[in-house]
Parts: structure tokens; sequence; C-alpha cells
């Protein structure tokens, strides 16, 4: 332990020292982007301008950003209160759509694309946000986004619109941001606050993020192709009630941070809040930082439940917890009413490969609980097996196909694939994503 922490606070000093603020000099002719209450205005962005973004930057109720293929919008460096972030506010719209060959990239102010930030230098500048109408569990069906100083009106989401729309996210690569206020008061890579299912979120990586990479509040927001990499905190955080899908998903932890790879929350004001926390998760593949790990894998608290299945997860002490607790609303009992499924999924160098000891329970329990849901693993055709993947820097590719049972998908939004985690034949994570430049 005393060598990682060494280690890290060397890195600390790496990452300081190679990105002072004096570094970030801005080429001639970017446009800086401040916002006095305007918003952006309904404007398209495209990849002849350069643009720095100063602050907190809102697209408002009733405008429209698009931004074309191949753009790349830069984030004057910044900490808490000082830190720059886009926000998508309820009632506005992004249209983000890059392409395999052009993505649209998210990076702070001195970023040339060519090496001027290490890869693993975290929380130069705040996140994407967006907000929308779809519901929450929460009193009175809104909540104010975390991370902004709640004299802003701009930062309310939540509402009854189930397919609310509030845009685009296609090819977007968002890099090395993330601040953290206080406990529980961060800006992630990508947040989501009650997103409905209109809007599309496809072929999205959040690379070297302070916090979370992807936190989701609520809504019905559906998520394909994402990859989270090297972040401080969560990979992937859901809470307030999200009942949407996500399909191929990629998480990746850095040997010496990180906490959870999915920490899946329910409600907590109140905690019996409806809609429970219930999304269908297929086609992970998620990867801990071994041995160096204290915390679960994933971890299901305060009420949440929903569906993990045909996934790939690898490598840490621990495996996954669900919370039971004196109470009648917690994860143990929404995984008894059959709200929480964790299933048809590979497990290699997980609590030492031994079945048994993947599942437990945090909080409260018998040991009746505890047996149970231990032998839920194998009930479930969870399997311990190595997947031998291609590596583990780029290419998260099993070498042959696997041969394992596999659930079947819930609806017709879900590629209906025969392979297990987020990878077949086609590494879709190269030629647009920072990871896929990875040796």
């Amino acid at each position: 332990m005393r060598t990682s922490a060494i280690i890290v606070i060397v890195w600390g000093l790496f990452i300081l020292g190679s990105c002072r603020k004096s570094d970030y000099i801005v080429e001639p002719g970017a446009v800086t982007l401040k916002d006095s209450g305007n918003g952006t205005g309904t404007v398209t962005w495209t990849k002849d301008t350069k643009y720095v973004l100063e602050g907190l930057v809102f697209v408002n109720d009733g405008q429209t950003l698009t931004i074309k293929p191949g753009t790349v919008v830069r984030f004057r460096p910044g900490q808490a209160e000082n830190s720059s972030a886009l926000i998508v506010a309820r009632g506005g719209k992004i249209i983000a759509e890059g392409t395999r060959e052009e993505p649209i990239i998210f990076t702070v102010e001195g970023d040339d694309l060519n090496g001027s930030i290490p890869l693993e230098a975290r929380g130069l500048w705040g996140g994407l946000i967006m907000l929308g109408n779809a519901p929450l569990n929460v009193e009175g069906g809104e909540s104010v986004i975390e991370g902004i100083p709640f004299s802003e009106p701009r930062i309310v989401f939540g509402g009854s619109s189930e397919n609310d729309n509030s845009g685009t996210l296609k090819y977007v690569s968002i890099r090395h941001g993330g601040t953290n206020i206080g406990d529980g008061n961060e800006i992630n890579g990508l947040t989501l606050g009650g997103v409905g299912s209109g809007t599309t979120i496809d072929y999205v990586e959040v690379i070297s993020n302070e916090d979370d990479g992807v936190e989701i509040f609520g809504g019905n927001v559906n998520l394909k192709h994402l990859i989270v990499a090297y972040c401080g905190d969560d990979a992937f955080d859901y809470d307030l009630g999200w009942s949407g899908n996500g399909q191929f998903w990629l998480g990746i932890q850095s040997p010496y941070l990180g906490d959870k790879l999915i920490e899946a929350g329910g409600g907590t004001n109140p905690i019996d809040g409806l809609p429970n926390s219930l999304p269908n998760i297929y086609n992970a593949t998620l990867y801990a930082k071994g041995n160096n790990s204290s915390n679960p894998l994933i971890a299901f608290d305060n009420n949440a439940g929903g569906t993990i299945a045909n996934s790939i997860i690898l490598n840490n002490n621990k495996g996954i917890t669900i919370q039971e607790t004196d109470q009648q609303h917690d994860s143990f009992h929404q995984w008894e009413a059959g709200n929480l499924a964790v299933k048809n999924n590979l497990f290699h160098q997980v609590a030492s490969n031994v079945a048994l000891e993947i599942f437990k329970i945090s909080g409260v329990s018998t040991g009746q609980h505890k047996t149970d849901w231990a032998s839920y693993f194998l009930q479930a055709q969870n399997q311990v097996l190595d997947p031998q993947l291609t590596n583990y820097m780029a290419d998260f590719r099993p070498k042959s196909k696997l041969n394992i049972p596999l659930a079947t998908y819930p609806d017709n939004w879900f590629q209906q694939v025969t392979f297990a985690g987020a990878f077949g034949e086609d590494n879709w994570l190269e030629s647009w994503s920072l990871l896929s430049s990875v040796e």
C-alpha cells in the first residue's frame, strides 16, 4: 500500500507539473465563448473554427446547439467554482453527431490532440451536462443538478415526459474533465439529469475524468457504445429512478484510482420513491483495478434494482454487492421481488475466481440471506471463465467465441447479438476514441 501511495503522489505531481495554467495558450483565431445568461443561442459550430468555452456555458430552454463532425471544443482550465462546463438546460437541445472518421472532441484548452496533455491528466475543466423533463423519484418530481451553484436558475431537471428529447451525442470524446466541489457535489464527465428516451447517446467516450465517467440521475435515456476509462471515481453511476437501457459498455479502471465500475443507486428522498431505478444493462465489459481495490466492482444500494446480463466482468478483489437494511425498501428486497438480476455473465479474476464468493450482501443481513444471494451466482447461469481477451488496453475482443448461455434481450432496442461483453468481431472503439491510441 505504501508503494502504491508513492506512485499515485509522483504521478499526481507529474500531471500538475505538466499542466500548469501558463501552459494553456489559445491559438490565434480562437473564439472564446462566455455566458451572461443568454446561452449559446440556436447556432452551429463547425470544425474550421476553434472554440474555447470559459466558465459555465448553457444551451438555454428553446435553443439548439448543433456541432458538426470533426469539431473540437476546448474549455478554459479551472476547478470547483472556477471550472468551465457546457450545460444543456431543460428544454434545450444539443445535436453533436460526429463520425468514426471525424469525432467531436471536448477537451481542455491547450490540448493539441497530439500528446500535449498526459493521457491520465484529470480534473482540468468541468464536463458536459444534459438536463431534461423525464421522471425522477424525488418529492415534487424535480431536482437541481450537482456541481453548479444553486443560485443558477437553469439547473432544474425532471418532469413527466418519458420520451423527452435533449438531442444527440454520437461519436463524441470527452477528455480530462471533472471537478469536485464537495461530497456529492461534483461535475462528472457526462451528467444526465432527467433525460428522456427521445435522446440519442451512442459511441461516447469519457476518458481520464476526475469524478464519475457517466452519471445518470433518473430519466429514461438509453445509452449504447459507451467507453469510460481511467476515471477518479465510478465509471458508471445511476440513481433517482433511471429506467433506461444500456448496451455495449466498456469500463476500465486505472490500477490506483477509481471506486466502482457501476454504482447503482435508487432513491433517498424518499427511499421508496417511484419510479424505481430498474435499468437493463447488457453486453458490458468491465475491467477493474485488481488487488488494489477494497471496493466491490458493482454495488446496488438505496433500493436500486435493474439487470446486468451477457457481460464480461474482470479483475477485482470483490465482486457484486447488494444492500440489505432493516427496512422493507432495499436492494435485497428488489432482488427477492424479481426486480434485480445479475445473470448470464462471465467473471474472471474476481474474488479469487471462487464462484460462491463473488456475490455478497452489504449492510444488515442474516446468514440465510447471504447464502441465498451467493448461491444465486450459479442459479443465474453466471460462470467463472477466462475470456482470453486480445489485450487489456485497446482491444477487448475475446480471441475466440465464448461458449456461454446468453440471456434473452428484453426488447427490440437492443441489438440481438450472440456474444457476451461489449465486443464481437468489430473493435468499435477504433479510429474515433482516444483509448484506441493507447499502446
